[in-house]
């Protein structure tokens, strides 16, 4: 069964598709690529698709068929997808390996091309380690797919400000900036995506949207799981480079941003970079890194590594709006919670009338949620009086929840909203080339003198020096107050 209407094709792209996909047998492919593509077809978003796959693996079509389908049949989202619409999408599915060259792949796609029989574009997702990105790259241009085509782009875009530029360097000598999308599943989500639309369309909140009434911000992903199997990329990388520089960066920018002159990818994205040129660079002394035990046992681990598990540091950005507002960010593998949520918190006013005892200030500020979780929940709090006798106060909040609209199935996952935008060529949710190497610029005093690393247990909040950073305020995670299930009879 259909997830959407039928008639939403006009947020997808106009003419067929040739996708050339990279890394097609791996982990991120058979997770989130194949099932979505399955569904952007069967919901009728793209008009026509050829999908090749292509990897290191040695195996013909209809082995990648079959991994196609198992994947599918795997993915809890999208196995409803199969019903009805597998055969054809099956048939929509070719396969070279990697070792077969250039010219294989460029007869694989005039082939697709001349089976759709029209005007079609291509689109090249690179599903590839950064080590293998520049080699796919290559073998692009020497295949002659590189005019008027699109390339997607996964993490990490370097691992410091040198290797961004020459990274950029290196794209650029073969592809456009315009033919480039630099993805960040973050801003794929629902709930990313809302914080634009609860912002520039409420008069409520705008105009106090600024210092004068919000006194910090947390951004805040805590993960519960491990490494899994990227144990050798994430001792090349860590928390910070893996985590903080593409998606919480990412995400406050969208929060802290001035209102764009229009609802479209080149003013969106300049007032995004306006937001990184502002961050003032990060200072060592507010950084916190941390290292769960049992981590330098883990398999392809360095037993003396150094590597960050958890990252929490303050930031600052220097403007007019948000000048001597601190921005709280946090991120960890194997910690108590695994959490997506942004927390703005309120001033608390400047004197009160209330008695001693009556609960005013008890439980903090006021605070604003946002929960980028795919369940996509938003809440307010507040204090109101406490039914009864005397002047006695609560923390009450306002909540709604994606379930609220009766909309829910309406949802894309985040990459298949992201893999539609770039088909249309819309920047929008997609990371410049600018924005990028501005923030590996402030990261160069963190880089370079990097705090110790702090040991905190599995299934914690991350090292108790923490509370120290973010004081005299405190983390809002974990929550007191858990949110109110939609389904539960008078939530």
């Amino acid at each position: 069964m259909d997830r959407v209407p039928r008639n939403s094709s006009r947020i997808g792209p106009r003419y067929p598709q040739v996708v050339v996909l990279f890394g097609a047998t791996g982990d991120l492919a058979r997770r989130k690529l194949l099932p979505g593509l399955l569904h952007l077809l069967s919901a009728g978003f793209i008009p026509d698709c050829r999908i090749i796959g292509v990897s290191l693996d040695d195996i013909d079509a209809a082995t990648f068929r079959q991994i196609a389908r198992t994947a599918v049949e795997q993915s809890e989202l999208r196995k409803g997808d199969l019903a009805g619409h597998w055969d054809a999408f099956a048939g929509k599915l070719d396969y070279v390996p990697l070792s077969a060259g250039p010219a294989k792949l460029k007869a694989a796609v005039d082939a697709a091309e001349a089976s759709i029989g029209g005007e079609c574009r291509l689109v090249n997702y690179l599903s590839v380690p950064p080590n293998a990105a520049l080699a796919a790259v290559k073998m692009l241009s020497e295949a002659g797919l590189v005019a008027h085509c699109r390339i997607i782009m996964e993490k990490p875009f370097g691992t410091d400000l040198a290797s961004a530029v020459a990274l950029n360097q290196h794209l650029h000598e073969v592809f456009s900036e315009e033919q480039i999308f630099r993805i960040d599943h973050f801003l794929g989500k629902e709930a990313a995506q809302n914080i634009l639309a609860f912002r520039f369309a409420n008069g409520l909140f705008e105009p106090i949207w600024n210092r004068t009434f919000i006194d910090h911000v947390q951004i805040d992903v805590p993960e519960t799981l491990g490494l899994g199997k990227r144990s050798a990329f994430y001792e090349q990388t860590g928390a910070f480079r893996d985590m903080v520089v593409t998606h919480l960066f990412q995400i406050l920018a969208f929060m802290a941003m001035e209102p764009p002159t229009a609802l479209a990818p080149e003013p969106i994205s300049e007032e995004k970079n306006k937001v990184f040129r502002s961050m003032l660079p990060l200072s060592p002394e507010n950084v916190v890194r941390g290292q769960y035990v049992g981590y330098r046992s883990e398999e392809g681990v360095d037993p003396e590594s150094d590597t960050e598990t958890f990252v929490a540091l303050k930031c600052s950005i220097d403007n007019w709006r948000w000048a001597g507002v601190p921005f709280f960010l946090r991120t960890g593998k194997r910690m108590a919670e695994g959490q997506r949520i942004i927390s703005i918190a309120f001033r608390e006013p400047p004197k009160s009338m209330f008695p001693p005892g009556s609960g005013v200030g008890a439980q903090g500020p006021d605070h604003l949620t946002f929960d980028l979780a795919d369940s996509s929940k938003l809440s307010l709090s507040f204090y109101g009086k406490r039914p009864g006798p005397g002047m006695k106060l609560d923390k009450l909040s306002l909540q709604f929840a994606m379930h609220d609209t009766g909309r829910a199935g309406d949802v894309l996952e985040a990459y298949e909203r992201l893999i539609l935008d770039a088909m249309r060529g819309d920047h929008t949710l997609f990371n410049t080339a600018e924005g990028i190497e501005r923030l590996w610029e402030i990261s160069i005093p963190l880089l370079e003198n990097p705090p110790p690393v702090r040991l905190y247990q599995p299934g914690s909040w991350g090292p108790k020096s923490v509370h120290q950073l973010v004081a005299p305020h405190a983390w809002r995670l974990p929550f007191e107050r858990a949110w109110r299930d939609p389904n539960t009879a008078g939530a």
